[in-house]
Order: structure tokens, then sequence, then C-alpha cells
């Protein structure tokens, strides 16, 4: 077995920090759990080789607080660090002062996170790379006059946007000329509030949009590879809920090209690493939105239809190995469904953090839970409130639900309110069932 490492620091907590830990202990290599005072209970924490307590609670004192893990990484010895998702994953600064620390980050260059971190920049690389963009503003809107004329060029309802968002903030729409100052008002607002840039930009609003993305991969060797779709459409205040891969709508063909246009386009990037290039699709046509420059949440599907361990390859591919398959030889198998659990009521959708009192996770053929959660653990209240993801294959989309029903009905949490409820019941819609479903249906639903 080849060690790429001896030693990863983990910066990160929950199912990712495990799935981390799960992946170097297969490749032999010996982990480090950074964690904060609330998650000295946490799995990752007791199962890795060493761990150090880098802060309080809060996440700015502790999984934020860059000099606390390089410190973490000096006193342990660790030579690479995997940020999971969230936190610093996406922090250009602080790969650089990894790498100012002789330390590896196990992702791409702190260039290349710079560009795709602020939207307006991301849009204009991916469009001189072949990437299809929807039609909008070429830069930043700079006043009211400048939102109006774009707005007429392209016509309403139209989408003013924060160019360091994400997650829905600094998203207003514009559904006619009389919404325009309201609504440009209040991005900037907000964007200003949640990022501290009040920069931002305009693109056309797509009224009935799938929301599809592409899993590409890149090597320091010059090769990229794509590894199919995944249909996130389902969402709430544009956060996701459910996953699929691959899309009910999405064909053969149409995979074939926007993947081969997405993986041509990162290496002539020269990215490095996983990352996902984020597209609308509407009637047959594919428009960018952004490229995350980490691994996703729903990673695991695209693992299950491609029989491919994305963590192990991004540790590989960050010691400098080349990709370990070619683009002729990705298979893509069956299909697979993702549903983030979260700690929440299922009908509000009311943080619920608490002790769990029973955890049986949903098994059998087909199934597979990614979870930091155990019987008599305690959810602390200062995180993301998802306990796990419940995943599941089928060798097509109808054997899938048929293994997704039979799942939610056996994964019991007890002591915390969560949403496996509201998973049972959108099964039982027809939508859901035939795949017939965009951006907007999950909200519409719930609003119903």
């Amino acid at each position: 077995m080849k060690k790429f490492f001896e030693k990863v620091l983990i910066a990160n907590r929950g199912e990712i920090a495990l799935r981390v830990h799960r992946a170097c202990k297969e490749l032999g290599i010996k982990t480090v759990a950074v964690h904060s005072s609330a998650d000295n209970e946490a799995m990752h924490v007791k199962l890795a080789d060493e761990s150090v307590c880098i802060g309080p609670p809060q996440a700015k004192d502790s999984y934020l607080n860059i000099p606390s893990i390089i410190s973490a990484c000096e006193i342990t010895g660790a030579e690479a660090v995997h940020p999971g998702y969230g936190f610093l994953s996406e922090n250009a600064h602080f790969v650089e002062i990894l790498e100012a620390h002789n330390l590896t980050f196990i992702g791409p260059s702190s260039e290349h996170i710079q560009i795709m971190g602020d939207k307006i920049t991301a849009k204009e690389t991916v469009s001189k790379l072949g990437i299809p963009v929807v039609p909008g503003s070429e830069g930043k809107i700079e006043d009211l006059n400048h939102a109006k004329k774009i707005a007429d060029e392209i016509g309403y309802p139209i989408l003013i946007k924060a160019s360091s968002g994400g997650g829905g903030k600094g998203m207003k729409i514009a559904h006619a000329p009389t919404d325009l100052e309201n609504a440009f008002n209040l991005a900037r607002v907000e964007a200003k509030a949640s990022f501290g840039d009040d920069t931002v930009y305009i693109e056309k609003y797509l009224n009935a949009p799938r929301h599809i993305e592409i899993q590409i991969f890149g090597d320091k060797h010059g090769n990229a590879i794509h590894l199919g779709e995944r249909d996130c459409s389902l969402q709430r205040r544009n956060q996701k809920v459910l996953e699929e891969a691959t899309s009910p709508v999405i064909d053969d063909n149409q995979r074939e090209k926007i993947g081969n246009i997405a993986s041509q386009a990162i290496s002539k990037l020269g990215y490095v690493g996983a990352g996902t290039i984020e597209f609308l699709y509407q009637n047959g046509e594919f428009y960018f939105i952004e490229m995350n420059t980490r691994l996703q949440v729903e990673h695991p599907i695209t693992e299950i239809i491609t029989n491919i361990d994305l963590v192990k390859e991004q540790i590989s591919v960050a010691a400098g190995s080349k990709l370990s398959l070619k683009q002729e030889n990705v298979r893509i198998n069956g299909h697979a469904i993702e549903c983030r659990i979260n700690a929440e009521n299922p009908e509000t959708f009311v943080p619920s953090a608490g002790k769990i009192i029973t955890y049986h996770p949903a098994s059998g053929p087909g199934v597979r839970v990614d979870s930091a959660a155990y019987a008599g653990y305690s959810i602390p209240p200062y995180y993301d409130s998802m306990i796990g993801k419940l995943i599941v294959f089928g060798q097509d989309r109808n054997d899938c639900l048929a293994k997704l029903d039979r799942a939610l009905d056996e994964f019991v949490i007890e002591g915390v309110e969560t949403t496996l409820p509201l998973f049972k019941d959108l099964l039982r819609n027809n939508d859901i069932q035939e795949g017939n479903y965009n951006i907007h249906w999950l909200e519409q639903y719930l609003d119903q």
C-alpha cells in the first residue's frame, strides 16, 4: 500500500471529519483530530490517533482559528491538512498560511480558491474557458442606474446576487422594474452584513430550473476528469435537502457533453483536486452559477455510482500522484439518493440540539449512513444541525426509491427532533416519485 502522508490533520468536525479519518485509516495514514471544547466527546475525536483541543465552542474561536490549527500541526507533526467542507475549506488565506509553513493543503491552490470564491471573477473565468453562463452583467453593478440598464437589456425577472455570496445570502429577485430598487438595496445590505462586501451582480432569473452539478477532478500533471452529475434541485432557502445521481432529466449524451466541457475547462485552468461546477438547467440548456473548490456534502452518491473513493483520490492527488483513472475508464452504474438528516423540527425547521437517546441507523443492501452520531451523544447548539446522511443505491431509480422507503422506516433517532418524517412524506409524492421537480418545488410544497 502506498502511503501518501504519514499524518494528516483533519480541520473539521462531525460526519465529514469521521469520513476523512476513515479514508486515511484505510490508506495507513495517522490522523489528528482538532476539536472545540464542545466536541470533546465527538466520534472523530475518539477514533483519531491524536486529538488537540483548539478552542472554545464558538467556531470563530476554534474551527476557524487558523493560528490554533497551525499550532496543532506543529505540535503533532502533521504534514497535511484536510479541510472537509465548510469552515476553512474555501479560505485562500488559510491555504497561503499552510504553504508558508510547508504544510500540504488537501485541495486546490489558493489562487484557484480565490478566483472561484468571487462569483463575478468566477463567471468571467469560466466563460473564457468555454463554460456556458447565465445571461447578465459582465461585472459588478456600480449603482441603481447601472442595475436598471442591465435589467432592461436582459429582461425581467432578474436575480441580484452577492459577489462573495453563498447559501442564498445577498440574493434577491426583481420580478418587474418596480421591484428593482428595493431588491438592489436589500441585496447589498445583506451582502455587506454576511460577507463584509456589498458588491453585487445581476443574472437573468430562470423560473423553473433544475440544479445540476458536475463532479470534476484534476491532478498536478495536467490530467482532468468528470464523474458525472448530481441533481440537487430539492432545496429549502437555497440549502440542499435531497440529492440524487444521476439526474432524472439528463441523458447520456447531455452528460458526456457538459461533463467534457467542465473537465476540459479545469484542465486548461490547471486545477488540482476535487471540485464541483454547478449549473442551472432549463429547457435543455446549462448555465454556470458557481464552482465549489472542495468536497461536497453530497459526494457519497457520486462515489456509489462510480465506485471511486473521492476522499482517497483527494489525498493521492494532493501528494502529487496522477489521477487513478482516465475519463474512458469512468463507469457510471445504477442510481443513488442522499437525504440530509438534520436535528430540526420537520415542519418548522427550528434546530433541536440535545442528547440522542436512541440511535439505530438504517442498514442492509444498498444502504450507507455517513454520520458521527451515536446513542448518548449530545448535539451541541453551536454548529450546523446535520446529524448525518442517509445514502441509498439501486440498480435504477425505482429500485433506489424502494430502498430509500425501506431505509427511512428502519432509521430511528430519539431524544431530538429530526427531518426523517419530511423525507417519508416526500417519498409519497407523485412529483418526487417521477423526478418531476425544480429548485422552487420544495418551498412551494412546504408552503401549501
